[in-house]
C-alpha cells in the first residue's frame, strides 16, 4: 500500500467507564493497520477471534491456515493493535497464548490536502475477560 504524504490517526480506546480519544501522528502505525487489513488471512483471523479468544492452533483450524502462517499473521495483527494476546490458564499447568480481536471498527478518511485519518474503535471488555 502506498503511504500518504501526511497522516493523522485518531485511536479510540474504550474501557468500562469511558472512551478516551488519543491522536497519533505516526504514519508507520497507520500503515501497519492498513497492511493488516489488506491481508485476506488477517481479516479471516479477525473474524474468527471476534467472538471468542482462540489459541494459535484453534485459529489455524478455524481459518484453514498452516500453523507457521498463522503465527506470522497473529504477530502482524498483535503488533498493529488489532488483536490482544492473553495467557490461557490450564489446570494442567501448561499455559498457552490465546488471541482475541480488540477492534470494533476501523474508519479511514482522506482530507482535502491528502492527509489520512484512521479511527480505530476498541471493544469494551468486562474485567472478568481480561
Amino acid at each position: 500500500m502506498s503511504q500518504s504524504p501526511t497522516a493523522v490517526s485518531s485511536v479510540k480506546f474504550a474501557d468500562n467507564a469511558s472512551t478516551d480519544v488519543t491522536t497519533v501522528e505516526e504514519t508507520g502505525r497507520i500503515q501497519s493497520v492498513l497492511d493488516a487489513l489488506h491481508d485476506a488471512d488477517c481479516r479471516a483471523i479477525l473474524d474468527a477471534t471476534s467472538r471468542d479468544a482462540l489459541s494459535a492452533n484453534e485459529v489455524s483450524d478455524a481459518c484453514d491456515l498452516p500453523l507457521s502462517t498463522t503465527y506470522r499473521k497473529l504477530e502482524l495483527l498483535t503488533d498493529a493493535g488489532l488483536l490482544e494476546e492473553r495467557t490461557r490458564i490450564c489446570t494442567t499447568g501448561k499455559h498457552s497464548s490465546e488471541y482475541v480481536r480488540t477492534v470494533e471498527d476501523v474508519v479511514v478518511t482522506l482530507g482535502t490536502s491528502g492527509e489520512m485519518g484512521l479511527e480505530v474503535s476498541q471493544h469494551a471488555r468486562p474485567t472478568s475477560e481480561q
